[in-house]
């Protein structure tokens, strides 16, 4: 069984949700009763092929971070890392702790706590067989390119695609991506692979799968969450009264 280390990003400062201080930020906010980052973590947390889990947190908000969620960290098994100026950097960084042994790496934002078990499975299965993929949503609205507040052009959706989170690689592919990179700042790790010739494959998720960037965000994911898909086979999946890792993660 191939091995997978996964990487929760999670060092940005949370500028557009309004966070003020640590305590604020997107992703250390209660989602219906459990943290954002919990949330997202979880999924990953009941897989047996997932065998190391990272965490990028902002320098700044470490030390508060452990004191926090102390009684959650001591069921977990978590490696907390250093962010960088940059995502980019931040994501290098987790890169580094990677162990010689895994197989593959999943970069997922933290701040999407709506992930289920079965994306994950779609995106994990196909970069097994192709070495890169990500899951991503075809654009279904009209799209238009602005200048200023005003249309220059209404762009084709034909073959648009948004990227969304687990983006999930070879470990050699993508710290091949990262020791090439030199000053250019990728937008998501699919890009800095792409740079290298090697195809990555789309799987299709879900519009259900949204990153909460704004406090608009916040509270559609708490409407969301009624409408995941429940998965029995998967504990992380299973209605929250019935779910065995709920406990870990109160």
């Amino acid at each position: 069984m191939a091995k997978f280390a996964v990487i929760l990003a999670a060092a940005g400062r949370s500028s557009r949700f309004g966070a003020q201080a640590t305590r604020d930020r997107k992703t250390f906010r209660e989602l219906k009763g459990r943290a954002v980052w919990l949330r997202a973590a979880s999924v990953f947390q009941a897989r047996s092929d997932v065998e190391q889990t990272i965490l990028v947190l902002a320098p700044g908000d470490i030390e508060w971070f452990e004191t926090k969620f102390e009684p959650n960290l001591a069921f977990i098994n978590l490696e907390i890392v250093e962010g960088g100026e940059q995502r980019s950097d931040s994501v290098n960084n987790a890169l580094a702790k990677v162990r010689g042994d895994i197989d593959y790496v999943a970069v997922h934002d933290a701040a999407r706590p709506l992930i289920t078990g079965n994306w994950v499975e779609s995106v994990f299965s196909a970069a097994e067989k192709t070495g890169a993929a990500i899951l991503a949503t075809p654009i279904s609205s009209t799209v238009k390119r602005v200048a200023g507040s005003t249309i220059q052009e209404t762009v084709s959706r034909d073959g648009l695609f948004a990227a969304q989170t687990p983006q999930v690689f070879s470990r050699e592919l993508l710290q091949e991506a990262y020791a090439g990179r030199g000053d250019f700042e990728p937008t998501d790790e699919a890009q800095l692979i792409e740079r290298t010739g090697h195809e990555v494959s789309i799987v299709e998720g879900s519009p259900l799968n949204i990153k909460i960037t704004t406090q608009d965000d916040f509270q559609m994911a708490e409407a969301l969450l009624a409408l995941l898909p429940h998965d029995k086979s998967l504990g992380s999946l299973v209605p929250e009264e019935d779910d065995p890792l709920k406990k870990l993660f109160e």
